[in-house]
């Protein structure tokens, strides 16, 4: 049974950094992609960041690039979201997702088949 676990939300104020860690289990990690989107109150689920199987290739919405890091540990079956620079508007709930997105795809939420629970990001100005 494929499981992801999110870990490392938080309230912050602005212009702090919070890392999002998931946790996977239950296929070989390393084999899959690893997604990062985000769903604020009231809105759809949008892209954040994604990080191929390799590891050597990454993609960014844009409003985070060159504020979020995603990186991956195969060894540790785990996958991080570094924060840096949070604003309010980062404010929701953040799920990591497990996928073979196909082509660039990445930024699409049905690319990928696994999905964790959530962890809540609140950044107050």
């Amino acid at each position: 049974q494929v499981r992801l676990v999110e870990s490392g939300g938080g309230l912050v104020q602005t212009g702090g950094s919070l890392r999002l860690s998931c946790a996977a289990s239950g296929r070989t990690f390393s084999n899959y992609a690893m997604g990062w989107f985000r769903q604020a109150p009231g809105k759809e689920r949008e892209f954040v960041a994604a990080i191929s199987w390799t590891g050597r290739t990454t993609y960014y919405e844009d409003s985070v690039r060159g504020r979020f890091t995603v990186s991956r540990d195969d060894a540790k079956n785990t996958a991080y979201l570094q924060m840096n620079s949070l604003k309010t508007e980062d404010t929701a709930v953040y799920y990591c997702a497990q996928g073979l997105p196909h082509g660039t795809s990445y930024n699409r939420g049905d690319e990928y088949d696994r999905w964790g629970q959530g962890t809540q990001v609140t950044v107050s100005s």
